[in-house]
Protein backbone atom coordinates (compact mmCIF):
# COMPACT_ATOMS: atom_id res chain seq x y z
CA UNK A 1 0.00 0.00 0.00
CA UNK A 2 1.35 3.35 -1.05
CA UNK A 3 1.41 6.61 0.78
CA UNK A 4 -0.41 9.31 -1.11
CA UNK A 5 0.06 12.92 -0.35
CA UNK A 6 -2.22 15.74 -0.54
CA UNK A 7 -1.77 19.42 -1.05
CA UNK A 8 -2.80 21.67 1.61
CA UNK A 9 -6.39 22.90 0.73
CA UNK A 10 -7.02 26.79 0.39
CA UNK A 11 -7.73 28.78 3.49
CA UNK A 12 -11.15 28.33 4.87
CA UNK A 13 -11.58 31.37 6.12
CA UNK A 14 -13.99 33.99 4.02
CA UNK A 15 -11.23 36.49 3.24
CA UNK A 16 -12.56 40.49 3.47
CA UNK A 17 -12.12 42.77 0.34
CA UNK A 18 -9.55 44.74 0.56
CA UNK A 19 -11.07 48.81 0.02
CA UNK A 20 -9.03 50.25 -2.46
CA UNK A 21 -8.89 54.08 -3.04
CA UNK A 22 -11.64 55.78 -4.57
CA UNK A 23 -10.22 55.51 -8.64
CA UNK A 24 -9.25 51.90 -8.43
CA UNK A 25 -11.51 48.66 -7.93
CA UNK A 26 -11.29 47.03 -4.79
CA UNK A 27 -9.88 43.80 -4.12
CA UNK A 28 -10.98 40.43 -3.65
CA UNK A 29 -8.36 38.51 -2.30
CA UNK A 30 -10.12 34.57 -3.18
CA UNK A 31 -9.67 36.16 -6.53
CA UNK A 32 -6.32 36.38 -6.34
CA UNK A 33 -6.08 33.06 -5.07
CA UNK A 34 -8.04 31.21 -7.86
CA UNK A 35 -5.95 33.06 -10.08
CA UNK A 36 -2.79 32.89 -9.08
CA UNK A 37 -3.27 28.69 -7.51
CA UNK A 38 -2.31 29.98 -4.24
CA UNK A 39 -3.13 26.86 -2.13
CA UNK A 40 -3.12 26.90 1.90
CA UNK A 41 -0.03 27.10 2.82
CA UNK A 42 -0.43 31.05 1.94
CA UNK A 43 -2.61 32.07 5.01
CA UNK A 44 -4.88 35.18 5.09
CA UNK A 45 -2.95 37.03 6.38
CA UNK A 46 -0.23 36.76 4.47
CA UNK A 47 -2.20 37.41 1.39
CA UNK A 48 -4.25 40.28 2.71
CA UNK A 49 -0.20 41.91 3.26
CA UNK A 50 0.97 41.34 -0.17
CA UNK A 51 -2.00 43.01 -1.99
CA UNK A 52 -2.13 45.85 0.55
CA UNK A 53 1.17 46.26 -0.22
CA UNK A 54 0.94 45.53 -4.56
CA UNK A 55 -2.23 47.62 -4.50
CA UNK A 56 -0.06 50.54 -3.16
CA UNK A 57 2.56 49.62 -5.69
CA UNK A 58 0.54 49.90 -8.36
CA UNK A 59 -1.58 52.76 -7.87
CA UNK A 60 1.88 54.99 -7.45
CA UNK A 61 3.01 53.21 -10.89
CA UNK A 62 -0.74 54.94 -12.22
CA UNK A 63 -0.73 57.94 -10.28
CA UNK A 64 0.15 60.19 -13.03
CA UNK A 65 -2.11 58.49 -15.15
CA UNK A 66 -4.99 58.47 -13.03
CA UNK A 67 -5.01 62.08 -12.42
CA UNK A 68 -5.22 62.97 -16.22
CA UNK A 69 -8.06 60.94 -16.19
CA UNK A 70 -9.58 62.32 -13.13
CA UNK A 71 -9.09 65.66 -15.24
CA UNK A 72 -10.36 64.11 -18.02
CA UNK A 73 -13.96 63.38 -15.83
CA UNK A 74 -13.27 60.15 -15.07
CA UNK A 75 -14.05 59.14 -11.07
CA UNK A 76 -13.15 55.37 -11.96
CA UNK A 77 -11.16 53.24 -14.52
CA UNK A 78 -14.36 51.54 -14.86
CA UNK A 79 -15.59 54.74 -16.15
CA UNK A 80 -12.83 55.13 -18.69
CA UNK A 81 -14.11 53.94 -22.35
CA UNK A 82 -12.17 50.22 -23.43
CA UNK A 83 -13.07 47.31 -25.11
CA UNK A 84 -14.79 44.88 -22.83
CA UNK A 85 -14.17 41.13 -22.59
CA UNK A 86 -15.92 39.22 -20.72
CA UNK A 87 -18.60 41.98 -19.80
CA UNK A 88 -16.05 43.53 -17.77
CA UNK A 89 -13.69 46.67 -19.29
CA UNK A 90 -10.32 45.45 -20.09
CA UNK A 91 -8.54 48.04 -17.98
CA UNK A 92 -10.38 46.76 -14.68
CA UNK A 93 -8.97 42.94 -15.67
CA UNK A 94 -5.56 44.90 -16.40
CA UNK A 95 -5.28 46.41 -13.06
CA UNK A 96 -6.50 43.39 -10.71
CA UNK A 97 -3.73 41.82 -12.69
CA UNK A 98 -0.77 43.75 -11.81
CA UNK A 99 -2.04 43.58 -8.39
CA UNK A 100 -2.18 39.88 -8.18
CA UNK A 101 1.12 39.03 -10.19
CA UNK A 102 2.73 42.46 -8.08
CA UNK A 103 1.46 40.31 -4.88
CA UNK A 104 2.38 36.33 -5.98
CA UNK A 105 6.07 37.96 -6.87
CA UNK A 106 5.87 39.15 -3.02
CA UNK A 107 4.75 35.91 -1.56
CA UNK A 108 7.34 34.02 -3.68
CA UNK A 109 10.32 35.55 -2.50
CA UNK A 110 8.55 35.69 1.19
CA UNK A 111 8.30 31.42 0.50
CA UNK A 112 11.68 31.51 -0.68
CA UNK A 113 13.30 33.69 2.11
CA UNK A 114 11.61 31.14 4.90
CA UNK A 115 12.12 28.04 3.48
CA UNK A 116 16.06 28.79 2.67
CA UNK A 117 17.99 27.03 5.14
CA UNK A 118 21.44 26.17 4.61
CA UNK A 119 20.85 22.48 3.78
CA UNK A 120 17.51 22.40 2.05
CA UNK A 121 17.92 25.68 -0.62
CA UNK A 122 19.95 24.54 -3.58
CA UNK A 123 21.17 26.80 -6.36
CA UNK A 124 18.90 25.68 -8.57
CA UNK A 125 15.56 25.98 -6.56
CA UNK A 126 16.59 29.71 -5.60
CA UNK A 127 16.78 30.10 -9.53
CA UNK A 128 13.93 28.77 -10.24
CA UNK A 129 12.08 30.93 -7.03
CA UNK A 130 14.13 33.94 -8.28
CA UNK A 131 12.61 33.40 -12.10
CA UNK A 132 8.69 32.74 -10.92
CA UNK A 133 9.48 36.22 -9.14
CA UNK A 134 10.99 38.09 -11.92
CA UNK A 135 8.31 36.30 -14.23
CA UNK A 136 5.33 37.72 -11.98
CA UNK A 137 7.02 41.26 -11.56
CA UNK A 138 7.30 41.38 -15.80
CA UNK A 139 3.30 40.71 -15.82
CA UNK A 140 2.66 43.38 -13.00
CA UNK A 141 4.60 45.50 -15.50
CA UNK A 142 3.14 44.89 -19.02
CA UNK A 143 -0.40 44.92 -17.55
CA UNK A 144 0.56 48.60 -16.04
CA UNK A 145 2.15 49.22 -19.03
CA UNK A 146 -1.08 48.26 -21.53
CA UNK A 147 -3.73 50.26 -19.11
CA UNK A 148 -1.38 53.44 -19.98
CA UNK A 149 -1.47 52.59 -23.72
CA UNK A 150 2.34 52.20 -23.67
CA UNK A 151 4.51 50.24 -25.16
CA UNK A 152 5.73 47.02 -22.98
CA UNK A 153 9.17 47.44 -23.39
CA UNK A 154 11.76 49.77 -22.66
CA UNK A 155 15.09 50.44 -23.84
CA UNK A 156 17.44 52.90 -22.71
CA UNK A 157 20.78 54.14 -24.65
CA UNK A 158 23.95 53.77 -22.53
Amino acid sequence: MGFLAAEPAPAQSVERVILNAAFWPDIEPGECREAMRLDGTVTPARLRSALVESAGHVNGQLAAWRRLREAEGHKTLADISAEHVDGESINVARYRRAVHCSAAAILVERLRNFDATGKSATHAAQQRTDAMADDYRREALWAIRDIQGADRTLIDLI
